[in-house]
C-alpha cells in the first residue's frame, strides 16, 4: 500500500513532469519521440509509456513520427513531423556506457538542426573523458536544444560542459502514477539485481529464502496485428514489458534493488523496498534528489 509521503512524492514528480512537458508543446502541436528502447530492460519501457502519457495530456494527439536508434530515418522524420518538435528518450544512457544511444543523440543534434531538441530526463556518466568532446561540440553546434537530467551531479556536470539550457526534472516514468500490485506476492524478499554493465561486483545475493531475479531475461511480447502503426507496435512493445516488470515486482513482500525503476516501480506499487547503488551511484543521486524521506524506501 502506498503511504501518504510516497503518494505526495509521486504527485510531486507528476507534477514536475507535466510542467516541464507545457514547456515545448501544446494542444494539437505536431511533435516525434525517438530512440524507442526496443529491448527488455523494463525501466526504459517505464519511461516510455510515461514520456507518451505526458504528451498525449499535453498535446491530445499521438506522436507523429516515433524511431529506434537504429531505425531512424531523417527524410522519413521530416516527411511525417514538418515544424514538431523532437523530444529524445530519457533514462540512463546520456554518456559512454551505452554508446549506440549516444552515438545516435549526436547524430540527431547534427541532422535536424531546424527543429527544437528536448532530450527528456536523463542521467550522465562518461567514463573515459575523450568521449565528452563530440557530444560537447554537437550540443554546441545545435541552436536549440534542451536539456533535463534527474539528478543535481548531472545537472552540475551538465552546465559546467554543455552550451544549452539545462534543468533538473524527475523521471518520466512516474507520469505512470500508483499501480495496482499484479497478483499476490509469494516470496517474502525479491531482489532484483542487475546483470549487465552497471552492475556491482560482489553484491551479496545469498539471504535466506530470498528469490533473486533480473528482468532483462523471459522478453516476451504480443504478437503484432495487422496494420499496425510503428508507433503502436512501440507502445504495445513497451506496456508488455512493463506489465511484465510489475508482475514480477508484485511478487516480493519487501524488495531489494539496484535498479533505479526497480525502485520508482516498487513506489508506485506501494512495496517497501531497499536500494543499492549501481556502479556510478545513479540511485543514490537520483533518490536524495526527489524519494529521500518517503516512508517504503531505505537504502544501502
Amino acid at each position: 500500500m502506498t503511504t501518504m509521503a510516497d503518494a505526495i512524492a509521486i504527485a510531486t514528480q507528476r507534477a514536475a513532469l507535466l510542467a516541464l512537458y507545457r514547456r515545448h508543446v501544446g494542444p494539437g502541436q505536431a511533435y516525434a519521440l525517438l530512440d524507442f528502447p526496443d529491448h527488455a530492460n523494463v525501466g526504459d519501457s517505464a519511461i516510455w509509456l510515461g514520456e507518451l502519457a505526458m504528451l498525449r495530456e499535453v498535446t491530445g494527439r499521438d506522436p507523429d513520427h516515433v524511431a529506434t536508434w537504429d531505425g531512424f530515418d531523417a527524410a522519413t522524420f521530416r516527411r511525417d513531423c514538418p515544424g514538431g518538435v523532437v523530444f529524445l528518450h530519457g533514462g540512463g544512457n546520456l554518456g559512454d556506457i551505452w554508446p549506440h544511444h549516444q552515438l545516435f543523440r549526436e547524430r540527431v543534434l547534427r541532422d535536424v538542426r531546424e527543429f527544437r531538441v528536448v532530450q527528456l530526463p536523463q542521467s550522465i556518466h562518461f567514463r573515459d573523458p575523450a568521449r565528452i568532446v563530440p557530444f560537447v561540440d554537437a550540443v554546441a553546434a545545435h541552436p536549440d536544444f534542451h536539456l533535463y537530467v534527474r539528478d543535481r551531479r548531472s545537472l552540475d556536470w551538465a552546465t559546467a560542459h554543455l552550451a544549452c539550457p539545462v534543468d533538473l526534472a524527475p523521471d518520466s516514468a512516474f507520469a505512470l502514477g500508483p499501480q495496482a500490485r499484479r497478483g499476490t506476492a509469494d516470496c517474502d524478499l525479491l531482489m532484483l539485481l542487475r546483470t549487465d554493465d552497471e552492475r556491482v561486483a560482489g553484491i551479496a545475493a545469498d539471504r535466506p529464502g530470498a528469490v533473486v531475479v533480473d528482468w532483462l531475461a523471459d522478453d516476451i511480447v504480443p504478437v503484432a496485428p495487422p496494420g499496425e502503426t510503428q508507433a503502436a507496435a512501440c507502445e504495445r512493445m513497451a506496456t508488455a514489458r512493463v506489465e511484465r516488470g510489475l508482475r514480477l515486482l508484485s511478487r516480493g513482500r519487501e524488495i531489494v534493488t539496484d535498479r533505479l525503476h526497480g525502485h520508482i516501480l516498487a513506489m508506485l506499487l506501494g512495496i517497501p523496498h531497499t536500494a543499492l547503488d549501481n556502479d556510478y551511484g545513479k540511485l543514490s543521486a537520483y533518490i536524495g534528489c526527489w524519494t529521500a524521506g518517503c516512508a517504503g524506501v531505505s537504502t544501502a
